[in-house]
C-alpha cells in the first residue's frame, strides 16, 4: 500500500475512549464478558473514529473478508408474537403410536434412566459436557453480511509487513493492564493493545505501525479461552519473561516507558454512562449453540407465486350478502335456513329465510330507533356491538348478526362469560373496550344465566367496559312499519364484522373483515366447494368464528343453503350425532374437525343404519394440523364401506387473518388427486423439506390441504426478517394476496402493517407483486401439482436452540404413550416459556382420577423418552394436573395461553411435577476456570495501569484525638467503675425496661460497684475460684448480667456470657449452653434462682447430663460482702473475657479479649458516637456476644453515658416498646438488630397514626445503627425509614455497623461524618470477585450500602483470599483489619495454633508485610467517595458483601446466598422465606410456603426459572417446607448450616421435595462410587421423595455402564411395605 501511496493517518483517541477501552479489556481478562461481547463493545467505541482513517485502499475493505456462516442464530429464531386458538384437536394417531412404541422399545433396550417421583430426576450437564461457544459466527444482529465500512481481519494477516509490526506491538503492550496481551489466535497471535492505541497518535505508514482499528470490528474465528483472568503464555516473537499476578495480569518485571506514559495520562476510571448499562448484554454471556455442519440446508429454486383460478365470471352473483338475504327472505320465505338441535339430538327450532329476514329487520329497527340516550340515538352507523350467545343457540346469533349488518353496525361475536374469572375473559374485555363497545346483545335465557350483582344487574366482568345488555327475543323488540327498510351499505370497504383471536401470549386482538372481503370470501367458498341452492350443510364447528361462521352463517345465506348446527353439548353426549344428521338430512357437505372424526370412530360400533353416500364434501377445518391425516385415514377406512367416497374428504387451511387459505376439491370441481408427504422431522426442525421413509421413527406424514382459493395468490416467505421468497424445499410462512382476507387488527396500525401489508421480495430485492400479501401464521410449502402443504403454525412454534418444534407434534407424541390408560380424555397442553433467552418446552396433562403416584412417574418417564427419541429435544417441565382443571376454550379444548399464564404465575396447582432443565438448558455460560497462583509485582503494576488504587483505608488516628475524660487515665474497666463510683456515685448508668415500658431495674455507678463486689466475694468464698478461672454467666438480659460481669473482673476471673436456655425449648437450647460451658472450661456458673432450677430440672436431665454441671451459684440472694481488694491484672494483655458465639455457618467458637483491647474498643466507640455522661442511648440488642455485649455491658461504664436497656424478647408482647423508649428518653443514639427492625416494620406498619397520638416522636434520633455481621439489608432499612418518617425519624438516620469475631466493631456510623452512601454494582462481575459500579436501574445491578464509618484506630485492607496479596479497589476480597481492639485469638480446647495464626496474625504476601492483620472472614471492597470526612480528607467507604464461609462455589464462580435467596423470594407471593446451601455440588433451595399445600408444586418451576434467569444455575434440589422451619439466630441471620444438617438428617418434615437426578449421576461419575455402596463398578444410590400424607416413593439408581457424556442407569421405582 505504501507503494500505491496510501498512507494511513489516525488522530489520537479521546481520553474517555481510552479509559473505556481500558475498563473493557479489564472485563475481558476477568471473564465478565465473552470475546464476542468484548469485540462488539470495542467496535461500538471505535466506530465513530473509523472515518479518521484516510486513504485506505478500497480493495482491502472488500476483498479477503471472512465469510459469515450461512445459517446464524438470528436467522433461525422465528417470530413468537402469533396468536393461539383453542386447542381442541386432541385425537389419537395410530401411525404415530407405532413410532412412539418403537422408540420406547428402543430405549428399553438401551436401559436409559427413567425419572422418578418428585425427589426425582432433574439434572444438569456436567462441566465436561460443555462445548466451546460459537464465536466463529457473526453476532445475532449482524447476520452473515458485514456492515459497510468494516475492515477485514485478514488485511493484516495477508500483508507481508504485518507480522513484524505485530511483534513490535507485543513488545510495547505486553505490560499494559488486563487483557492487553491476550492472545486469541493459534500460536499466541495477539490482539492489539490499549497502550498502542494511546501511544500511537500519528502513524504515517501501514508498514511501520498502523492503528489497530480492526480488532472487534470484524468477524473472525475465535478459540476457546477461560472467561476469567488467566496466565497467558508468552506471545510468539517475544522472549521476555512474564510474571504471574494476583489478578492474572501478565506484566514485565520492569515498568516500561509506555506504562509510565499510561500512568501519566490515565486518570481514575469514571463510572460508565447510564445509557451503556441499559443495553443488556446478557445474551453475550451465554453459550451460543454451534451450528451443525451436517444440518440440512435448502437446495431448491426460489418458489414462485402460486395463483389460484380466477373467480367465475358470468355467474349471477348477488350484489351483496344482504341483498341475497332480502331476496331469499321474500322470494323463498319458507325455505329452511338453519336447524338447531338440543342435547338429545332433536330439532328444537328451524329458522326459515323469511323468519330470518323479518327478525333481522325487527332487530335493526329497534337498534336504530328505540335505543336512545338523552334524546339522542344510542348507536350510530359503524358502532361496534358485542354478540354474546351460547354455542347452543345459533338461531338467535344469526338473527343478531344480520340485524347488526342491516343497521350498519359492526358485530363483535364473543363467548359467554359464565364467571368473572373465565379463561381469557379479561383480554376479551380489553378488546371490547378498545373497540368502544357499549351494547351487548344476548338472549333472555343467556341473560338470566349471567352472574348478577345485588341489584339484579349483570356484573361488570374483570377488565370489561360498562355494557348495556339488550335481550333480542321477539317480545323485547319493536315491530317496524311495513314500508321501513334500512339504508344498509354493505358493498364497500367499511368494516362488516370483527372476529377476535387470542395470541400465543394470551392477548386478544380483533381482526376486521370488510364488506368487500366478506362478499369475496363467500363467492370464493361457493366456487371452491361447489355450493348450490338448497344444499344441506352439517356444521359441528363454532358458528361464531372461523370456518363455522364463514360456511354456516355467511356463505350458506348467499346460496340459500340449509345448515344443521350440531351443538358441542350434543357431541359430548353422542359423538356420532353429526354422522346421524348427515344421514337423516341427506347432507351434501359436512364441516368438522379431526377431533370429531376421531371420537366418532370410537362410538360407531353397533351403528348399522348409517350411510354417508350423500356427502359430496367432508370439509376438515383443521386439515392444517399435521396429524389430521391419521384421523382422515382411519375415518375413511371405517366409513368407506358405508358410502363415504375417498374424494369427499377435503382438508382445508385457514387463519383469522387470511380467512380460508386453501381447500382440497373433489375431482368433479377440478381438483387434482390428493397427495401425502413423508418428511424427515429432523429436516423440518431446520426448516427444510426432506422426503424420508415411513419406516423411520422420526418422520412426519402430512397431507395436502388442497389448492389455492379462487381469485387468490399464495407464496411462501421466510418467517423472520425481510419477507424473502423461500426455496421450493424450504418451510416458510404462507402468505395470501386476495380481496377475501381480513383487512386489519382493529386499533393496531403497527402490527397491521406487518401482517396485512407484507410485500414479499425476491432474492434480488424485487417485489413479487404490486398488491400486498397477508401473513397467515401457517408454516408450509408448495408441493407437487401446486398443492399447499402445512406442517405447523407459528402459534405452536417453539424454537429450542436453532431448531424448530411444533407443539402439535409433541402433543401427538405424548398422546401415543398409553393415552387411554393414563391421560384424562387426551387433554394435553404443550407450550414454551422463555428461560435464558431460549424457548423451553412445557408439557401439562390431565391425569385420570384413578391414576396412582407410581403410574404418574412411569408415564412421565416414558413421555420424556419418547419425545427425546422422536424429536431429539428435551422437555423443560412436565406437569400433571387433576382431571378437569385445565382452563377450557369455548368448545371444550384447552385454553393454551391461559394454561401458560397459570404456569408462569404459579396458579396451575399441579399434583406432580418433573423438572428436567439439564436436557434443554444448553446455553449456560461456560464455567469459570481457576487460575494458578500469581506474584506481587504484576498485581501492583496491574492496579496502577488500570487506574485503580490499592484498597486500603483507616479511621482517625487515636494519637491525634484529645480525650479530657478522666476515664482515659485508667487502663482497666474495673478501675474505671471504681473511679466513677467514687467521683460520681449517683450518676445513673443503666435503666432496664419491661414489656409495659416501666423501669424494672436501674443501676448507678455506686450501685453497680457494690453489686459487683458482692458477686466477687461470692465467687471467692462459695466458688473458691482463683484468678484466671473461667465463669459462665447465664442470665436473662438485665442489670444482673452486668453486675456479674464486673464481679468477675473484680476477683480476677474471666467471664463468659451465655444465653440462657428457653424453658419451652430445652431440647435444642440447653445442649448449646452445656457445650459453651464445657468448651470454655468454666469452673463455675453464675445465674439466677429461676434458671438454677431450670438447669437442674427433670426436663433438663432429658437433654443433657445435669450431674456434670460445674458449681452453680445463685446471685439473687448473696450476702452483702466486700472483697478485700479488687484484682488488678499484671499486664493489659491479660485476658479480660471470652466472647462465644455461633456463626451462621454453625461453628461455635470463642475469642479472647484482653483488657487492653476491651478499653480500646470502648474508647473508639466513645469517640465515634460522641458518648459523654450527659448522653442517653437506647439499646435493643441481645447482650451475649459481639458488639451487643460491648454496648450493653462495657461502654456505659467507660464513657459514663446512660444506657436505656430494652430486651428484644419484650418486643414480642409490645412491639412499640423500643420506639416508645427512644422517644421517652429522647435518645440521640440508638442501637438495634435486624430482627428488631423487621418486627417493628411488620408489626407497626398500620399503627404509626396511633403512635403519633400517644406522643411518640423520633425527631431526637441522630443515628439509629443496626448491629449485624452481614451485608446491610437495604430494603429493610429503607422501609423502616419511610414507615417512621411520619414520626419524625430523620431520613438519613438509619445506618448499619460491621463487626465480626476477630473485631466486634470495625465500622460504626457515629454522629459525625458524611452520610452513608449506596452504590450499585454489577452482580455478574461480583461473581468473578470484581467490582464494577453501574447506575441505578441497570440490568443485573445490585445495591450495596456502606457499613458505617471505620472506627478511630482501625485500619482495613482488602486482600486476596488465596494469595493474601493486597487488591485494588475494583476487586472483591477478604476484609482484613488491624486495630488495638482486635481480639487476641481463638480460645480453643486443644489450642490449634495454625487457626490462631491464620486468623489473628496474618501478614500480606507483598506490599506492607510488617503490619499484623486479623482476617474477618468477610468479603467486601473499598471505594473512595467524593465526600469528605471530619479531617477534610476524601472519605473511604467500606462495603460488606457477605461471609466467605457461606459463599457458594458453583461453576467456578462465587455466589452469595442472599442474592439467590432474594431472586427466589421474588418468584412467588407464597414464598415467605428462603435459604440456599450446597450439598455434593448440588444447589439446594429451601423455601417456606406461606399458603395452601396445593400451591407447593407451583413453586418448583418458578424457583428453577428464577435461579436460571438471574444466576445461570440449575437448582439441584427444591425443598418446600412450612413457615418457621428455616432457623434464624438472635441477630436475625439465617443459620444455613443448621438447615443443611436438618435436611441431611431428614428432620425438616417437608411438604414436597424435588430432586435433579442428573446431578446425582454426575456426582457418581466423578466419584466412581456413591453413598451406601462400596462397589466401584456398579454403584447404586437410593433416595426417597415424599409428599406429605402420601407413602414414600423410593428411587434406586444403579450404574450399569459409563458413557462418554452420561451414565446408563437402571432405575427402579417401588413403594416400600
Amino acid at each position: 500500500m505504501a507503494d500505491r501511496g496510501c498512507p494511513l493517518e489516525t488522530a489520537p483517541l479521546p481520553l474517555e475512549v481510552r479509559e473505556s477501552l481500558a475498563e473493557l479489556e479489564l472485563e475481558l481478562s476477568e471473564g465478565d464478558i465473552t470475546q464476542k461481547g468484548y469485540e462488539k463493545k470495542r467496535a461500538k467505541l471505535l466506530a465513530r473514529y473509523i472515518p479518521l482513517i484516510q486513504g485506505v485502499d478500497p480493495c482491502l475493505q472488500s476483498e479477503n473478508r471472512v465469510p459469515g456462516p450461512s445459517l446464524t442464530t438470528a436467522a433461525l429464531q422465528l417470530q413468537k408474537s402469533r396468536p393461539t386458538t383453542s386447542r381442541d384437536e386432541r385425537f389419537r394417531s395410530d401411525v404415530h403410536t407405532e413410532a412412539v412404541q418403537a422408540a420406547l422399545a428402543k430405549y428399553k433396550e438401551r436401559r436409559m434412566p427413567m425419572p422418578s417421583k418428585r425427589r426425582s430426576v432433574l439434572a444438569h450437564s456436567s462441566v465436561d459436557a460443555y462445548t466451546p461457544p460459537d464465536t466463529s459466527s457473526a453476532s445475532e444482529d449482524e447476520g452473515s453480511v458485514q456492515r459497510p465500512g468494516q475492515l477485514s481481519s485478514t488485511v493484516l494477516q495477508s500483508h507481508p509487513g504485518a507480522e513484524p509490526w505485530l511483534d513490535r506491538v507485543i513488545q510495547g503492550s505486553s505490560t499494559s493492564s488486563s487483557a492487553s496481551s491476550t492472545s486469541s489466535h493459534p500460536g499466541g497471535r495477539p490482539a492489539a493493545a490499549l497502550s498502542d492505541l494511546a501511544a500511537h497518535a500519528h502513524i504515517a505508514d501501514l508498514h511501520s505501525a498502523p492503528p489497530d482499528v480492526t480488532t472487534g470490528l470484524v468477524d473472525r474465528p475465535h478459540y476457546e479461552r477461560p472467561q476469567v483472568a488467566s496466565v497467558r503464555a508468552a506471545p510468539r516473537g517475544y522472549g521476555g519473561s512474564i510474571l504471574e499476578t494476583a489478578d492474572g495480569v501478565p506484566v514485565h518485571s520492569r515498568v516500561s516507558s509506555k506504562i509510565q506514559q499510561l500512568l501519566n495520562t490515565l486518570k481514575r476510571p469514571k463510572r460508565p454512562p447510564l445509557k451503556e448499562f441499559f443495553v443488556d448484554d446478557f445474551e453475550e454471556l451465554l453459550e451460543v449453540q454451534q451450528p451443525d455442519p451436517n444440518q440440512p440446508k435448502p437446495e431448491g429454486e426460489e418458489v414462485e407465486v402460486l395463483r389460484g383460478e380466477p373467480l367465475a365470471t358470468g355467474v349471477p352473483w348477488p350484489p351483496s350478502l344482504l341483498a341475497a338475504l332480502q331476496r331469499w327472505g321474500t322470494v323463498q320465505p319458507k325455505a329452511p335456513c338453519l336447524t338447531a338441535l338440543d342435547t338429545a339430538g332433536k330439532a328444537i327450532h328451524t329458522l326459515t329465510y323469511g323468519k330470518l329476514w323479518s327478525r333481522s329487520l325487527k332487530l335493526a329497527y329497534t337498534l336504530l330507533n328505540k335505543l336512545t340516550s338523552k334524546n339522542e340515538p344510542l348507536l350510530k352507523p359503524g358502532d361496534r356491538v358485542a354478540l354474546v350467545f351460547p354455542n347452543s343457540d345459533p338461531v338467535m346469533f344469526m338473527v343478531a348478526f344480520y340485524g347488526c349488518l342491516l343497521a350498519e353496525l359492526v358485530p363483535v361475536p364473543i363467548e359467554v362469560p359464565l364467571t368473572r374469572k373465565d379463561a381469557g375473559s379479561q383480554q376479551v374485555g380489553f378488546l371490547l373496550g378498545s373497540c368502544g363497545v357499549t351494547l351487548a346483545l344476548t338472549t333472555d335465557a343467556c341473560q338470566k344465566g349471567l352472574p348478577k350483582s345485588q341489584t339484579g344487574e349483570v356484573v361488570t366482568f374483570k377488565g370489561w367496559p360498562p355494557l348495556a345488555w339488550l335481550v333480542i327475543d321477539g317480545k323485547h323488540l319493536a315491530k317496524p312499519p311495513k314500508d321501513w327498510l334500512p339504508l344498509a351499505q354493505d358493498t364497500g370497504a367499511g368494516t362488516a364484522y370483527i372476529e377476535y383471536k387470542t395470541s400465543k401470549e394470551g392477548s386478544t386482538v380483533g381482526v376486521t373483515v370488510s364488506h368487500t372481503s366478506l362478499l369475496a370470501q363467500c363467492r370464493a367458498l361457493t366456487q371452491a366447494c361447489g355450493y348450490s341452492e338448497a344444499d344441506t350443510l352439517t356444521n359441528v364447528l363454532d358458528f361464531k368464528r372461523d370456518a363455522g361462521l364463514w360456511h354456516g352463517v355467511l356463505t350458506s345465506v348467499m346460496n340459500r343453503m340449509h345448515v344443521v348446527s350440531i351443538p358441542y353439548a350434543l357431541m359430548k353426549a353422542n359423538p356420532l350425532s353429526w354422522i346421524q344428521k348427515v344421514c337423516s338430512y341427506k347432507a351434501r357437505a359436512a364441516l368438522v374437525k379431526s377431533r370429531d372424526m376421531h371420537w366418532s370412530l370410537l362410538a360407531q360400533r353397533g351403528q348399522r343404519d348409517i350411510s354417508l353416500s350423500s356427502l359430496r364434501m367432508l370439509i376438515v377445518a383443521d386439515g392444517a394440523n399435521p396429524w389430521s391425516i391419521s384421523s382422515c385415514d382411519a375415518f375413511l377406512n371405517v366409513f368407506q364401506s358405508r358410502g363415504l367416497r375417498p374424494e369427499a374428504i377435503c382438508p382445508c387451511a385457514s387463519s383469522p387473518e387470511a380467512l380460508t387459505v386453501a381447500i382440497r376439491r373433489p375431482p368433479d370441481l377440478g381438483g387434482p388427486p390428493p397427495r401425502k408427504a413423508v418428511l424427515s422431522m429432523h429436516g423440518l426442525s431446520y426448516g427444510v423439506v426432506r422426503v424420508d421413509t415411513e419406516e423411520k421413527l422420526s418422520v412426519l406424514t402430512v397431507q395436502d390441504v388442497g389448492q389455492v382459493m379462487p381469485g387468490a395468490s399464495v407464496c411462501v416467505v421466510k418467517v423472520e426478517g425481510t419477507p424473502y421468497l423461500c426455496k421450493t424445499d424450504e418451510v416458510g410462512e404462507i402468505c395470501v394476496s386476495s380481496s377475501a382476507t381480513g383487512t386489519a387488527y382493529y386499533g393496531l396500525p403497527g402490527i397491521t402493517k406487518n401482517v396485512f401489508e407484507t410485500v414479499p421480495v425476491t432474492v434480488g430485492g424485487a417485489p413479487v407483486s404490486e398488491r400486498p400479501f397477508t401473513r397467515t401464521g401457517l408454516l408450509g410449502f408448495i408441493g407437487p401439482d401446486n398443492l399447499v402443504f402445512v406442517v405447523g403454525k407459528l402459534d405452536g412454534l417453539m424454537v429450542v436452540g436453532v431448531r424448530r418444534h411444533n407443539a402439535d407434534d409433541v402433543v401427538a407424541t405424548a398422546l401415543a404413550v398409553e393415552p387411554m390408560k393414563f391421560v384424562y380424555r387426551g387433554r394435553i397442553a404443550v407450550f414454551s416459556v422463555t428461560v435464558l433467552h431460549d424457548d423451553r418446552i412445557v408439557l401439562v396433562a390431565e391425569q385420570r382420577p384413578d391414576a396412582s403416584e407410581e403410574d404418574s412417574f412411569q408415564w412421565m418417564s416414558r413421555v420424556l423418552q419418547a419425545i427425546d427419541s422422536i424429536h431429539q429435544v428435551g422437555v423443560y417441565c412436565l406437569a400433571l394436573v387433576p382431571a378437569n382443571t385445565l382452563p377450557k376454550a369455548p368448545l371444550g379444548g384447552i385454553h393454551i395461553s391461559e394454561t401458560r399464564q397459570r404456569f408462569l404465575g404459579g396458579t396451575l396447582h399441579p399434583c406432580n411435577v418433573l423438572m428436567c432443565p439439564h436436557t434443554c438448558v444448553t446455553n449456560l455460560p461456560r464455567p469459570r476456570q481457576k487460575q494458578p497462583e500469581v506474584g506481587p509485582a504484576s498485581m501492583i503494576v496491574g492496579n496502577l495501569v488500570a487506574g485503580k488504587r490499592i484498597a486500603q483505608a483507616s479511621g482517625r488516628e487515636l494519637a491525634h484525638l484529645e480525650d479530657s475524660d478522666q476515664a482515659r487515665k485508667f487502663l482497666f474497666l474495673a478501675d474505671v467503675l471504681q473511679w466513677r463510683a467514687h467521683t460520681t456515685p449517683d450518676h445513673p448508668l443503666f435503666v432496664l425496661l419491661n414489656a409495659k415500658g416501666t423501669v424494672t431495674s436501674t443501676a448507678t455507678c455506686v450501685q453497680l460497684h457494690k453489686r459487683a463486689e458482692r458477686v466477687a466475694a461470692a465467687l471467692l468464698e462459695k466458688g473458691r475460684l482463683d484468678a484466671g478461672d473461667h465463669v459462665a454467666l447465664v442470665y436473662p438480659p438485665g442489670v444482673d448480667l452486668i453486675a456479674a460481669f464486673y464481679g468477675c473482673l473484680y476477683c480476677g476471673c474471666v467471664p463468659v456470657t451465655v444465653r440462657p436456655p428457653h424453658p419451652q425449648n430445652l431440647g435444642t437450647t440447653l445442649p448449646t449452653v452445656k457445650m459453651i460451658v464445657e468448651v470454655s472450661k468454666s469452673a463455675c456458673v453464675l445465674t439466677t434462682q429461676a434458671i438454677t432450677r431450670l438447669l437442674k430440672s427433670k426436663e433438663a436431665a432429658a437433654a443433657v447430663d445435669i450431674k456434670t454441671w460445674p458449681t452453680i451459684l445463685d446471685t439473687d440472694d448473696i450476702p452483702k460482702k466486700k472483697v478485700a481488694s479488687v484484682f488488678r491484672p499484671p499486664s493489659p494483655d491479660v485476658l479480660a473475657y471470652l466472647d462465644f458465639s455461633v456463626s451462621t455457618t454453625g461453628i461455635l467458637a470463642g475469642v479472647k479479649m484482653s483488657h487492653a483491647a476491651t478499653s480500646a474498643l470502648c474508647r473508639s466507640i466513645k469517640l465515634q458516637c460522641e458518648l459523654y455522661p450527659s448522653r442517653q442511648i437506647a439499646i435493643c440488642l441481645d447482650p451475649y456476644c459481639g458488639l451487643g455485649f460491648a454496648l450493653w455491658c462495657l461502654c456505659s461504664v467507660y464513657s459514663g453515658h446512660q444506657s436505656v436497656l430494652v430486651p428484644p424478647l419484650e418486643l414480642e408482647s409490645n412491639v412499640s416498646l423500643w420506639l416508645s423508649a427512644v422517644s421517652q428518653y429522647k435518645a440521640r443514639v440508638t442501637f438495634c438488630s435486624y430482627s428488631v427492625m423487621e418486627m417493628c416494620t411488620k408489626g407497626l406498619g398500620a399503627q404509626t397514626g396511633a403512635l403519633r397520638m400517644k406522643g411518640v416522636n423520633l425527631s431526637c434520633v441522630r443515628t439509629c445503627m443496626v448491629v449485624a455481621e452481614e451485608r446491610p439489608r437495604i430494603a429493610l432499612t429503607q422501609s423502616f425509614s419511610k414507615l417512621f418518617k411520619d414520626l419524625g425519624l430523620p431520613a438519613r438516620a438509619v445506618s448499619t455497623t460491621f463487626g465480626c469475631r476477630v473485631n466486634v466493631a470495625i465500622c460504626l456510623q457515629g454522629t459525625a461524618g458524611p452520610d452513608p452512601t449506596t452504590v450499585y454494582v454489577d452482580m455478574r462481575a461480583l461473581r468473578h470477585d470484581r467490582v464494577r459500579l453501574v447506575e441505578r436501574g441497570s440490568p443485573h445491578s445490585l445495591p450495596l450500602m456502606e457499613s458505617g464509618k471505620i472506627l478511630p484506630g482501625v485500619k482495613v485492607v482488602i486482600a486476596h483470599t488465596e494469595t493474601k496479596g493486597p487488591l485494588g479497589d475494583s476487586h472483591l476480597g477478604e476484609i482484613w483489619v488491624s486495630s488495638p481492639h482486635n481480639a487476641t485469638g481463638y480460645y480453643t480446647v486443644y489450642g490449634e495454633e495454625a487457626l490462631h495464626v491464620d486468623h489473628f496474625s496474618a501478614r500480606l504476601s507483598f506490599g506492607d508485610t510488617q503490619t499484623v492483620w486479623a482476617r474477618t472472614g468477610y468479603l467486601g471492597f473499598l471505594r473512595r467517595t467524593e465526600l469528605t470526612d471530619a479531617s477534610g480528607e476524601r472519605h473511604d467507604a467500606l462495603y460488606v458483601v457477605g461471609s466467605l464461609d457461606e459463599t457458594l462455589e458453583l461453576r467456578g464462580m462465587r455466589y452469595h446466598p442472599i442474592d439467590i435467596e432474594t431472586s427466589v423470594i421474588r418468584a412467588h407471593r407464597s414464598i415467605a422465606e428462603c435459604a440456599v446451601f450446597t450439598w455434593t455440588n448440588l444447589l439446594v433451595v429451601v423455601v417456606e410456603l406461606d399458603g395452601l399445600e396445593q400451591d407447593a408444586l407451583d413453586l418448583v418451576a418458578l424457583v428453577t426459572n428464577a435461579v436460571l434467569e438471574e444466576h445461570f444455575l440449575v437448582v439441584g434440589v427444591v425443598v418446600i417446607v412450612d413457615p418457621g422451619v428455616i432457623p434464624i439466630n438472635s441477630r436475625g441471620e439465617k443459620q444455613r448450616m443448621h438447615l443443611r444438617d436438618g435436611f441431611l438428617a431428614d428432620q425438616l418434615d417437608p411438604v414436597y421435595v424435588a430432586y435433579n437426578m442428573k446431578h446425582f449421576l454426575d456426582s457418581l461419575r466423578s466419584a466412581g462410587t456413591c453413598q451406601g455402596c462400596s462397589q466401584t463398578q456398579k454403584p447404586a444410590f437410593t433416595w426417597s421423595a415424599r409428599r406429605r400424607g402420601r407413602p414414600l416413593l423410593h428411587c434406586r439408581v444403579e450404574l450399569l455402564r459409563p458413557h462418554a457424556w452420561f451414565l446408563i442407569c437402571k432405575i427402579q421405582l417401588f413403594i416400600p411395605t
